[in-house]
């Protein structure tokens, strides 16, 4: 696993609050989104915060907060494909962590599982075809057929 990040996702209780806070408050500009599901914010070069429904965040996961362990946030990992995030998770598995969800197609029409490090961070390894970084570091996300 190539030790980067690559998308942080907050699981926000008012998606529209945290919504008027980035972007009208603090003028951050939504690289893309999907009305009333998510924001995303380009953060750094090739990084990007997405805000999510902290439900929505929660039922993604499969409902698998580990018990004590951080919640409302996950950090993604994108690979370039299935395979790779089966590798990535086992890995990761063999390395300690807890699965949280094992490797599946994704409701966006990617592949993604999610794990727990020995902490109880979680985070979500990704194969988004939809997802690219250009040379400027700019990220961009366009809609996947699923």
């Amino acid at each position: 696993m190539q030790p980067r990040v690559d998308l942080i996702t907050l699981g926000v209780p008012d998606l529209a609050a945290a919504r008027r806070f980035y972007v009208e408050g603090l003028g951050w500009e939504p690289m893309t989104e999907v009305e009333g599901e998510i924001v995303f914010l380009q953060v750094g070069h090739g990084l990007a915060l997405a805000l999510f429904g902290a439900e929505d965040l929660e039922k993604d996961l499969g409902g698998t907060a580990p018990a004590g362990g951080p919640t409302g946030m996950t950090l993604a990992h994108n690979v370039g494909g299935e395979k790779e995030v089966v590798e990535v998770m086992n890995r990761a598995a063999a390395a300690g962590a807890a699965i949280l969800k094992e490797p599946q197609p994704a409701a966006f029409g990617g592949f993604h599982g999610y794990f727990a490090d020995p902490a109880g961070f979680r985070w979500e390894v990704c194969h988004n075809p939809g997802w690219s970084v250009g040379p400027d570091g700019r990220p961009a996300i366009v809609p996947v057929d699923g």
